[in-house]
C-alpha cells in the first residue's frame, strides 16, 4: 500500500493514431509494453471505449482474456460479461475474425497481422440490482462505476491480458475531462492537455499485469487529503455524490487509526504509501449495495452508504480499513503459491483463509485494545459477538482448510463469511497459546513477522506444508490446535482459552441493537402477504419491549418510509445502524389497528453471556492476559 498521488489538472492530447505503425522486423510482443487507452470523454450509453495495442505477435493464434476473478474476492465474477463490441484490427485497419471460446476470452487467428483490439466496457454498479448478467455480480469494491461525476476504475474490469504477456510492462493512458480529480497509486509518467483544453490524457506505467489488477483508480469530483504516519504517506480519496462527507471530515479518524496500526506493527513495514478510496453510495436503484472493502498491496477500495452520520462512517471506516491495511501482513506478504501465481481465469484457492482473512480480522480488533482505542470490555464484546455469529450462523464442524480450498463451490461457498468470525477466533486461540508457551514473549504477530522474514512478497510458501512449518516455528500445542480445529472438524472450546487468561463467561444483560438480539434477528417476513413483523424475540429486546411492541406486530413504515419486501434490506440496514439519541417514528399494525411508536432511541439490551475478568484469577493468569492484550 504505497505511493499515491492526487493529480488535478495537468495533461495529455489523446492520440487518435491508436494503430501506430510498428516495425515488421524481429520485434516480439513479449518484449514490448502493452499500450492501453481508456477514454472517459467518449462514453456513450454508459459504456467506456478501451483500446489495446499489444505489439507485434510472431505466433498464429492468440487469446485475450478479461479476468473471471481477482485476488481477495473468493468468488467467480466473469468480468467478461461487461464487455461489448469486441473488435480486432490488422495493420491495414481491416477488421479481423474473432472467436469467443467463453464469456471471458476472445481468440484471434492470423495473429501476426494483429495491430490492436478495441471494445466497450459496461460498469457493474448499474447491474447490481438485477444480480448481474452471469451467476455472480462483483462485490462492489471490486466492481466498476461509470457516471458523469465519478468513475471507479478497478482496472481488471477494463484491461485484460494475453497469457504469455502477463509479465510485460503496461502503459495506461486515461483521457478524462480536465476538471476531474484523479487518484491512484500507479506511477504517473506524463500528461498532456488537449488543444481545446477540455480533456487531459494522463499516462501511467504498470510493471506487469498484476499491477494493473492491484492498483484501482478513481476519477471525478473527489475530495482528497494526504497525511504522513511515520514513514508511510496516506492518501484518502472520497466521492460523496451529495457532498455529505469529505476526505477532510474523515482525515482525523483515519490518522488516529493508522497511527495506532503502525505502532502495533512496529518495525514491520511493506510500503511507503497507502491509498484509501471511499465511494459513498446514494442507495438508489443503480447504486452499489455491496458495502465493504477490497484490499490491495498499496491501497484499499471501500464502498459504504452515503446517508451515514459522520460518527457512523468514521467508526465503520476504522473497522473496515483497519482490516484491509493489516492485509499487508497476509496474504500480501505471507502467502501460498495459489496467490503468487494467481490464475485470473482458472483460479485455485489456498487452504489458509484462517490466516489470510481470520488473522487479519483478529489484528483489526486486537490493535484497538492494544493501542487504547477501545476498552478491554469493548474488546471482549467483539470477541463474544464473533463467537455467537460463528456458532449460530455457520457450520462449526466444517474443516476450515477444506472450506478455504473449495470456497468457490457449495457447501463451502455459503460458509465463507465465517472467516471473519471463527477465523478471527482461531487467530485469538493461537495468540493465547503462544503467549502461554513463551511466558508472554511471543504471540501471533511475532509469528507473522517471522513468516514474512522467511518468505515475503515474492517468495510463496507451499500450501500443504504450512501447518507443519508453523508447528516447527512455534510449539507442539499450536500444531495440535491447528490439526484438530483448523484442518480437523472438532469445534473449539473457547472457555479453555479464556481460563488461561483469567476470563470467565457469565450470564448478563448485554448490549444489542434494534434489529438483533445478539446474532438473532428479531423480525420475520410473510412473502404471501408481503409483510414484515416482529417475532417472539422482540420480548427480549429491551428497547422495543419497553415501548410495548408485541410479537406479530406488522411493521408498516419506518421514519416515513413504507416497508415492503422490495426495500426491506435497505430499511433493515438503516435500523441496524441506529445509534442512541435518534428520533424515530415506526407505524405498526396490530390486529388490524395502527399503533404509532414515536421515541428517542436508547441503548438496547438482551440476555446473554458476557466475557468478564474472573475475580478469582491468579497472578499468572492476569500477567498472561496483560501480555495478550498489551504485549
Amino acid at each position: 500500500m504505497n505511493t499515491r498521488f492526487l493529480i488535478t489538472v495537468a495533461s495529455v492530447i489523446f492520440l487518435s493514431s491508436c494503430s501506430t505503425t510498428k516495425t515488421t522486423g524481429n520485434d516480439l510482443a513479449s518484449t514490448t509494453p502493452i499500450e492501453s487507452q481508456i477514454n472517459l470523454t467518449k462514453v456513450k450509453n454508459d459504456k467506456v471505449p478501451v483500446t489495446i495495442d499489444p505489439g507485434r505477435f510472431t505466433i498464429d493464434t492468440v487469446t485475450y482474456y478479461i479476468p473471471k476473478t481477482v485476488p481477495g474476492t473468493y468468488q467467480l465474477d466473469d468480468y467478461g460479461q461487461y464487455i461489448d463490441g469486441f473488435k480486432a484490427y490488422d495493420y491495414n485497419g481491416h477488421e479481423m475474425k474473432v472467436e469467443k471460446p467463453d464469456i471471458n476470452s476472445w481468440k484471434i487467428v492470423n495473429a501476426k497481422q494483429l495491430d490492436k483490439i478495441s471494445y466497450l466496457v459496461n460498469d457493474t454498479y448499474d447491474i447490481e440490482q438485477t444480480g448481474g448478467i452471469g451467476d455472480e455480480t462483483p462485490f462492489s469494491p471490486a466492481g466498476t462505476n461509470i457516471e458523469p461525476n465519478n468513475y471507479v476504475l478497478n482496472l481488471h474490469g477494463f484491461i485484460g491480458y494475453f497469457n504469455s504477456l502477463k509479465n510485460n510492462q503496461y502503459k495506461v493512458d486515461v483521457t478524462a475531462p480536465t476538471n476531474f480529480v484523479k487518484s491512484t497509486a500507479l506511477q504517473q509518467t506524463g500528461s498532456i492537455i488537449s488543444p481545446d483544453g477540455k480533456s487531459t490524457t494522463t499516462s501511467y506505467v504498470a510493471p506487469r499485469y498484476f499491477d494493473i489488477t492491484d492498483n484501482p483508480m478513481m476519477y471525478g469530483k473527489l475530495t482528497v487529503e494526504e497525511f504522513q504516519v511515520g514513514d508511510i504517506k496516506i492518501v484518502l480519496s472520497v466521492y460523496s455524490p451529495n457532498n455529505l462527507h469529505s476526505a477532510a471530515s474523515l482525515k482525523d479518524a483515519m490518522y488516529k487509526m493508522m497511527k495506532a496500526q503502525k505502532a502495533f506493527l512496529g518495525d514491520m513495514n511493506t510500503t511507503s504509501r497507502y491509498d484509501i478510496f471511499l465511494y459513498l453510495s446514494e442507495g438508489k436503484k443503480d447504486s452499489p449495495k455491496g458495502y465493504g472493502a477490497l484490499e490491495h498491496n498499496k491501497s484499499t477500495m471501500v464502498v459504504f452508504p452515503e446517508d451515514m452520520s459522520d460518527e457512523e462512517l468514521a467508526d465503520s471506516m476504522i473497522e473496515t480499513v483497519a482490516h484491509e491495511f493489516f492485509h499487508i501482513v497476509t496474504p500480501l506478504t505471507v502467502h501460498s503459491e495459489d496467490i503468487q501465481y494467481f490464475d485470473y481465469n482458472k483460479p485455485t484457492f489456498s487452504k489458509q483463509l484462517w490466516m489470510y482473512e481470520g488473522v487479519t480480522e483478529y489484528f483489526a480488533n486486537l490493535f484497538q485494545v492494544n493501542q487504547g482505542l477501545i476498552s478491554e470490555d469493548e474488546f471482549y464484546k467483539k470477541i463474544m459477538d464473533k463467537i455467537e455469529m460463528s456458532l449460530n450462523m455457520y457450520d462449526d464442524t466444517m474443516s476450515f482448510t477444506k472450506m478455504s480450498e473449495h470456497v468457490d463451490e457449495e457447501p463451502y461457498k455459503s460458509q465463507y463469511a465465517n472467516v471473519y468470525q471463527k477465523g478471527a477466533l482461531i487467530g485469538m486461540c493461537i495468540d493465547i497459546l503462544m503467549r502461554e508457551e513463551s511466558h508472554g514473549q511471543r504471540g501471533i504477530l511475532s509469528l507473522m513477522k517471522e513468516l514474512s522474514h522467511k518468505y515475503g512478497a515474492n517468495k510463496p510458501f507451499d500450501d500443504d506444508k504450512l501447518i507443519n512449518e508453523i508447528t516447527a516455528m512455534t510449539y507442539p500445542s499450536v500444531g495440535e490446535f491447528l490439526k484438530t480445529h483448523v484442518v480437523g472438524t472438532t469445534p473449539i472450546n473457547y472457555e479453555v482459552f479464556f481460563q488461561k487468561v483469567g476470563l470467565e463467561l457469565v450470564d448478563s444483560k448485554v448490549e444489542t441493537n434494534f434489529i438483533l438480539n445478539g446474532s438473532d434477528i428479531i423480525v420475520g417476513g410473510n412473502r404471501q402477504y408481503g409483510t414484515i413483523f416482529f417475532t417472539d424475540l422482540v420480548k427480549d429486546n429491551s428497547f422495543w419491549n419497553d415501548l410495548g411492541v408485541q410479537p406479530r406486530d406488522i411493521i408498516k413504515s419506518v421514519n416515513g418510509t413504507k416497508l415492503t419486501m422490495q426495500n426491506a434490506d435497505s430499511v433493515m440496514q438503516d435500523i441496524f445502524s441506529w445509534k442512541p439519541g435518534q428520533d424515530i417514528e415506526v407505524v405498526l399494525n396490530r390486529k388490524g389497528e395502527d399503533v404509532v411508536i414515536k421515541a428517542k432511541t436508547v441503548q438496547s439490551y438482551t440476555l446473554g453471556e458476557a466475557l468478564k475478568a474472573d475475580p478469582k484469577a491468579t497472578e499468572a493468569q492476569i500477567k498472561l492476559r496483560e501480555a495478550w492484550l498489551k504485549g
